[in-house]
C-alpha cells in the first residue's frame, strides 16, 4: 500500500504520546509471547506498507556507519575509508558515530526512492526499522523514536496496541 506522508505525519502528531506511553508500559512489564506476536505483526505490516512509496527514513534520518560498513562501501566506490568519510560523513562526537553529512541521504534516488548502494548499504539501513528483533523489549526505545519517522513502525505499534488491549 502506498504511504501518504502527510497523512502519516498527522497521525503521528495525534497519537505519538499515547503510543509512547503504551510502549513504556510494555517495556516495564513485557507480556508473555511478545516476541512471537511481533513476528506475526511484522508479516502483517509489510502487506500494508510500501517502503518505496515513502523513504522517509532516508529523507530524514542518518544511519550509523560501522567499520564493517565503511570498508564495504568504500571498496564499492574503490576509494579509501578516509576518502569515503571525508566526502560523505561526519563524526558525531556525542555518540561516537559516523553519520551522513546531509539529508536526504546522498545515496537516495529521489525520483524513485531507491538506494543507489542497496547491495552494500549500511547494516543499520538493512535492519531498519528493526521490527522483529529477537528480544523486542530491548528495542522499545528504538520503536519509540521510529514511530515518528517510519509508517511501518507506526503500524506495528498500532497493531500491537490492538492485539494487547483487545
Amino acid at each position: 500500500m502506498l504511504v501518504n506522508l502527510r497523512s502519516f505525519k498527522q497521525k503521528v502528531r495525534h497519537n505519538q504520546k499515547k503510543m509512547n506511553r503504551f510502549l513504556k508500559k510494555i517495556e516495564k512489564n513485557p507480556p508473555k509471547g511478545l516476541d512471537e506476536l511481533a513476528e506475526k505483526i511484522d508479516a502483517e505490516v509489510w502487506k500494508e506498507v510500501d517502503c518505496l512509496s515513502c523513504a522517509n527514513c532516508c529523507k530524514t534520518m542518518s544511519p550509523t556507519f560501522t567499520m564493517k560498513d565503511l570498508k564495504r562501501i568504500a571498496a564499492h566506490f574503490n576509494v579509501s575509508i578516509k576518502e569515503f568519510k571525508e566526502k560523505w560523513l561526519y563524526f558525531e562526537e556525542e555518540d561516537g558515530d559516523w553519520m551522513n553529512k546531509k539529508q536526504p541521504c546522498q545515496f537516495l534516488n529521489l525520483s524513485n526512492n531507491m538506494c543507489s548502494i542497496y547491495e552494500v548499504r549500511p547494516d543499520d539501513c538493512a535492519g531498519f526499522p528493526h521490527l522483529k528483533k529477537k528480544k523486542m523489549v530491548d528495542y522499545i526505545h528504538v520503536h519509540q523514536q521510529n514511530i515518528t519517522y517510519c509508517p511501518a513502525t507506526y503500524k506495528m505499534v498500532e497493531k500491537l496496541t490492538e492485539a494487547l488491549t483487545a
